[in-house]
């Protein structure tokens, strides 16, 4: 789906370290702002997925918005200081990559790392909408699919058209550990301690704009 040219040397030096057979969760956005609601989910995905680490990766921009967002230096700056966890790295590998799309972010991550098993990790808010990312059958027939509860988006999530269509691909919240180790298609959802923190009421404030 995507050719990597990278040179080896580059690659060593520009990309996260990870070891052969590790179990690593990928949370994308664009973290405009970052905030705690993030922070929350991914520790819960540490936990809930089994999960060695969990690269974030800050997106250049969101192609199903119209509105570009802050500039990547300062997102991955707040970022940095918001998620703050040994077992967490924030990165800017879409840029690095220069992909554009999730599906060829992972595309070209399953040829950096073969032999790495990674995890994607979305919002619940994300699987309701899912059915609209390009190659999204791509994602779900290619790499597991961790979901992890949304204010307001339980109902919505679970029967989406993504949702729908892998339903027979839905394992049990309570096999969730395994997750990274089962062979896709395979999605979970788990319910988690939810945050009301949200990147657009802080945008609406204008306290990210104060700081950007």
């Amino acid at each position: 789906m995507f050719r990597l040219e990278l040179d080896n040397q580059v690659m060593r030096h520009a990309f996260p370290i990870a070891r052969p057979g590790q179990v690593i969760g990928l949370l994308g956005g664009t973290f405009d702002p970052a905030h705690a609601g993030h922070a929350l989910i991914t520790r819960e995905a540490l936990k809930r997925f089994g999960l060695e680490k969990v690269w974030w990766l800050v997106s250049p921009s969101n192609p199903l918005k119209s509105n570009d967002p802050a500039l990547l230096s300062y997102r991955m700056r707040h970022s940095l200081k918001v998620m703050s966890h040994p077992r967490v790295e924030v990165t800017d590998l879409e840029t690095r990559l220069g992909t554009r799309y999730t599906a060829q972010t992972l595309s070209a991550l399953n040829a950096l790392y073969p032999r790495v098993r990674f995890v994607w990790l979305m919002g619940a808010d994300n699987l309701a909408q899912f059915h609209k990312w390009q190659n999204w059958r791509w994602i779900m027939n290619n790499i597991p699919v961790g979901v992890l509860a949304r204010p307001g988006e339980r109902i919505s999530a679970r029967f989406s058209p993504a949702a729908r269509v892998y339903r027979h691909a839905r394992i049990k919240a309570y096999e969730s550990q395994i997750l990274g180790h089962m062979r896709s298609p395979a999605w979970c959802f788990v319910n988690v301690p939810m945050s009301s923190h949200s990147s657009s009421a802080i945008r609406a404030s204008g306290f990210w704009n104060c700081l950007t």
